[in-house]
């Protein structure tokens, strides 16, 4: 039966890592170790024939797929519509924070995680339906063959939701760590298969 294959990255960690924050569509850098786990997947998918390397155009996504791409003589293909989750007013800022300055909205956005929308930001449903459109075309496009993608956590997650035709309500039953490896199969049935989810053995091992 054909499947195609879906090598779904989460970019390495980033300055700032030791405090939880929303980092949004803000260009935060990626740490030294940041870095080297991003060289650490590319050198897991070195045998692996790769039809194309898709990368959100955020820098700490694209650093990763630039090593991959490099890796397999191809060239990276940027979307703006594979960035994180827009936070608006809440961009580079802490939870702790967050959580002083805006109890109500926190609280708020607890009880209604996918349509709550952060001011001047976009809901996770907003997320979805620009991510959504884009992963249907890279599928559609290299059909029958094997993709990587370099992403963030919540456009990772929206992917694997839909993958296994869960609700958006369930986006943090899903953890998404720093260089994580997600492999998903997508076959002519419509049907998906989660090969691997969440895998950071390769940041020891490779």
């Amino acid at each position: 039966m054909e499947r195609t294959r879906l090598y779904l990255i989460r970019h390495g960690q980033v300055e700032g890592y030791e405090e939880k924050r929303y980092n949004g569509q803000e260009n935060v850098p990626l740490t030294a170790l940041g870095k080297l786990q991003s060289e650490h997947v590319c050198a897991c998918l070195l045998d692996t024939s790769l039809d194309a390397v898709y990368s959100s155009d955020l820098d700490r996504s694209h650093y990763c797929a630039e090593l991959i791409a490099a890796s397999h003589q191809l060239k990276v293909t940027t979307a703006a519509s594979l960035r994180e989750l827009h936070l608006g007013d809440w961009q580079g800022r802490t939870w702790a924070e967050l959580q002083e300055s805006y109890p109500e909205d926190w609280q708020a956005r607890l009880q209604n995680l996918v349509n709550f929308q952060v001011p001047g930001g976009e809901s996770l449903q907003d997320a979805a339906n620009r991510i959504r459109p884009t992963i249907r075309r890279i599928l559609d496009k290299h059909r029958g063959r094997d993709i990587a993608l370099v992403a963030h956590g919540g456009v990772n997650r929206i992917i694997l939701l839909d993958a296994i035709g869960a609700s958006l309500e369930q986006a943090f039953s899903i953890e998404q760590d720093y260089g994580c490896l997600n492999i998903i199969d997508y076959f002519a049935t419509g049907n998906a298969v989660i090969r691997l989810l969440n895998e950071t053995a390769h940041q020891d091992f490779c």
